[in-house]
């Protein structure tokens, strides 16, 4: 059977007359209500230190959600977070709406949702990541992310129950929930009995490698083999709106109640195909103005929640290149996807904007079918450290991953910090600090020779026109154990990649 190697989003333009879908946000809530959240929640934000609750877990004011039906309105999603519904309004509803003294704003839902999307897996392709990430680290140790739990945020997990990388999970009952937020009410085991199309097996592909063992074989997928895990299907690709923004945050919020501090999800916005003046712009991938990327930061800062987020497949694309919402938002963990030889980043996956005044994507790792399955290898990852450290609060987990990779403390907006290492990971969360491996030269003039130890004859350079932005992704030849280097116009900073450890080059 010939294989396409090529992963690209399908970016259809499908024209519509339906009305379109809103943000209506609202001025105040009801101080008095209860938190709608579980006791685990409130058990584990006190565990890591934060507040237990705050407005942002009131509910939406039952007396605002009733106006807006005697205007005919039809609420879809509550967000207690941005205290919004979303809803389906013409115009002229929406100019009427804005008019009502208890809404302070109402903004179109942008319809430019894709997902990263992955071609079947097949077994042999699977196999350099683990290698890659030192995943046998965790297997000596036993760690397999036992009673962790995990939320999957994704486009549907059609044939989940019947893979046989995932037998292990649905075998011993470790699928605690599930909610279909594209159709409500529908039954959560059709989810994985029914297919639409493509989409539908997305998220049964990331969840085989967070997760995904085959035990016949002996081939593992992913490293959270003794996980638990919430399911959401947020994103459905036959309609207008190839996803849905507030299906997602409603998905996050349901997470949150029930105390879920690891989440994955490979779906991003980026470019729309509806009316250009509601379409997001690179500029505005900046970590605040999208909705999601807002509701991804309060999940990071007021919450505690790991979330973890493919990049994006953008990088080849000349009129968008960046990562895509919310992988842009500064509290999640953003992956990339390199290649497998020399770690330096595959063509497809997207770049960190400029702009940005911190590094995105945060790590990578390799991935030959987009960043859909780089970003649920991290997750894994990141759960099994939660097994060995459950203590670990999500911005110490986060930091820690991105300490653990092998450019670091050198990142650039290419990979990040590059690839997350498991026995520097483990060495890190049992103690502060590890053994340094990496190296700052000061070079003078316009040539450089940089000494150093590697088997390999050819290795991966980044040119930087600073301390994290990349001019071009090189190729370096080791010669006689040197490497020559000669400085190109408005570079600043040289990355040498050695896997083992890195050498940064400042040129003065």
């Amino acid at each position: 059977m010939k294989r396409l190697f090529l992963l690209a989003f399908v970016l259809i333009p499908i024209i519509s007359s339906a009305s379109p879908k809103y943000w209506i946000y609202l001025k105040n809530k009801d101080l008095n209500a209860a938190p709608a959240v579980s006791p685990l929640t409130l058990e584990n934000r006190q565990k890591l230190g934060l507040a237990l609750s705050d407005d942002m877990d009131l509910p939406i004011k039952k007396d605002y959600e009733q106006s807006l039906r005697e205007q005919s309105v039809n609420i879809i999603n509550r967000s207690k977070w941005l205290n919004a519904v979303s809803a389906v309004m013409t115009s002229e509803q929406a100019m009427k709406v804005r008019q009502l003294d208890f809404v302070q704003d109402v903004v179109q839902i942008d319809p430019g949702f894709y997902i990263a999307r992955t071609q079947p897996i097949e077994k042999a392709q699977m196999a350099p990541v683990m290698s890659q990430v030192q995943a046998n680290a965790f297997l000596k140790e036993g760690i397999t992310a036992k009673d962790v739990t995990i939320g999957v945020i994704d486009a549907g997990f059609y044939g989940a129950d019947s893979s046989l990388s995932l037998s292990q999970i649905f075998s011993n009952d470790r699928i605690l929930g599930i909610r279909d937020y594209v159709k409500p009410g529908r039954a959560g085991d059709l989810l994985f009995s029914t297919a639409e199309s493509f989409s539908d097996m997305h998220g049964t592909e990331v969840l085989a490698a967070i997760a995904g063992i085959d035990y016949q074989d002996q081939i593992q997928y992913g490293m959270a083999t003794n996980a638990k895990f919430y399911l959401a299907r947020t994103d459905y690709s036959l309609r207008e709106y190839r996803g849905e923004e507030d299906n997602w945050i409603a998905a996050m919020e349901w997470m949150d109640s029930l105390g879920v501090r690891l989440i994955n999800t490979s779906l991003g916005y980026a470019k729309g195909f509806s009316d250009p003046r509601e379409n997001y712009t690179p500029s505005q991938m900046d970590g605040k103005t999208s909705a999601i990327s807002r509701a991804a930061q309060i999940a990071s800062d007021k919450k505690g929640i790991m979330l973890i987020v493919s990049a994006g497949n953008e990088g080849d694309d000349k009129s968008w290149g960046i990562v895509s919402a919310p992988a842009d938002a500064k509290g999640v963990l953003s992956v990339g996807a390199t290649n497998g030889k020399l770690w330096n980043r595959i063509g497809y996956s997207s770049t960190g904007p400029e702009f940005l005044p911190y590094v995105k994507p945060n790590v990578s790792c390799f991935s030959l079918y987009g960043t859909s399955l780089s970003a649920p290898v991290i997750t894994g990852f990141a759960a099994c450290l939660l097994q060995a450290n459950p203590r670990l609060s999500n911005k110490e987990l986060l930091k820690l991953i991105e300490r653990s990779s092998h450019l670091y403390p050198y990142g650039n907006n290419y990979i990040g910090y590059g690839v997350p290492q498991a026995s520097r990971a483990l060495a890190l969360a049992k103690a502060p600090y590890l053994p340094d491996n990496a190296k700052l030269i000061n070079a003078k003039g316009r040539t450089c020779d940089v000494e150093v130890t590697s088997q390999d004859s050819l290795v991966a350079i980044y040119r930087k026109k600073n301390d994290k932005d990349v001019l071009s992704q090189q190729v370096a030849k080791v010669q006689n154990g040197k490497i020559s280097l000669k400085r190109q116009n408005n570079e600043k900073f040289t990355t040498i990649d050695l896997r083992d450890y890195v050498v940064e080059v400042e040129w003065n």
